[in-house]
């Protein structure tokens, strides 16, 4: 489901697809992140993990900018492990990948760009929404990147792509904030836990037991904005998009496998099996929380095909 063109699609997806961050983004976007000692000038254990966090969040802009708009490999032997675990069903393991990947990419796409709309982190993971665009003046491609770190370095990656539509069903596109205040920064962090909470006990409720009544508990009745592109805004179309859906599928199966969550932002990674027997998709659902209540979402869902090069599955 990565339209831009099939060879663009097929390079891009034999690599970490993410990208470089937007001006509003809370982490720089062009400079070497500095060598991060753990523990070192910080008092107290928060304050030490809010410096790693954005040190990883930095080194992971370095290395997307660094080998998709640059074609530099020196970024992959400084940042991502050799032993490098992938689950993107078009890569094999290993560094190396994005070494052979970086200067050919380059050179076919030089004008490629890599739009990240906003970035979180919690424990060893950090996550990427971005806008991928390989040619100028096409739309590109929602991809949501998970990248694990390990000692400092990238050592495992999933990510989940599709083309972004020429409409949408709610009038907004997939990447753009509409809820108050407008901003793609995470919230306050004293919020996290609560709002991970309350996002794991929605999807729950509603992905995992279809229950489309808790809606009206986790949902903001007036004002919910939408960004998948088949979904209409309003919490009450929502209700009636999740009945049929599940009227359609009534063997249908979600599965969490990760919950990331930072300030009012939570991700929720996830397979989706419409029928028994079907491979499903692979889902990430982003969504924010605002005064105990979900008040906006983006999503990206691709296929899961039926061989991959490695044998990591996409979750």
């Amino acid at each position: 489901m990565m339209a831009i063109n099939s060879t663009a699609r097929r390079i891009l997806a034999t690599g970490l697809v993410a990208g470089a961050f937007a001006a509003t983004a809370a982490v720089p976007a062009t400079a070497a992140p500095a060598p991060f000692a753990s523990g070192a000038a910080h008092h107290t254990a928060g304050h030490g993990d809010n410096a790693r966090l954005g040190y990883e969040k930095s080194v992971a802009v370095h290395v997307l900018k660094g080998v998709f708009e640059r074609g530099d490999t020196s970024v992959v032997d400084r940042f991502v492990r050799a032993d490098y675990i992938q689950h993107n069903p078009l890569a094999p393991n290993g560094s190396q990948t994005l070494k052979n990947l970086a200067p050919g990419f380059h050179q076919q796409f030089p004008d490629a760009t890599y739009d990240v709309k906003r970035v979180i982190a919690e424990g060893d993971l950090v996550l990427v929404h971005s806008n991928v665009v390989a040619t100028p003046g096409t739309r590109g491609n929602a991809v949501i990147d998970i990248f694990r770190f390990q000692g400092g370095k990238i050592a495992e990656h999933w990510d989940v792509g599709q083309e972004v539509p020429a409409t949408t069903a709610n009038g907004n596109d997939m990447f753009s904030t509409v809820s108050s205040p407008r901003t793609e920064r995470p919230g306050p962090e004293r919020l996290t836990a609560y709002n991970k909470k309350l996002v794991t006990d929605y999807v729950e409720r509603v992905g995992v037991k279809k229950d489309v009544s808790a809606v009206d508990a986790y949902v903001v009745a007036k004002g919910y904005q939408q960004h998948s592109p088949q979904f209409p805004n309003g919490s009450q179309d929502l209700k009636a998009a999740l009945a049929a859906s599940y009227q359609q599928f009534p063997d249908a199966t979600y599965d969490i496998k990760r919950v990331i969550a930072e300030g009012d932002l939570v991700a929720v990674h996830g397979h989706y099996i419409g029928a028994p027997g079907q491979r499903g998709q692979a889902v990430l659902d982003l969504f924010r929380v605002r005064d105990g209540k979900i008040v906006e979402h983006w999503d990206v869902i691709q296929d899961v095909p039926a061989t991959s090069a490695n044998d990591n599955t996409m979750f």
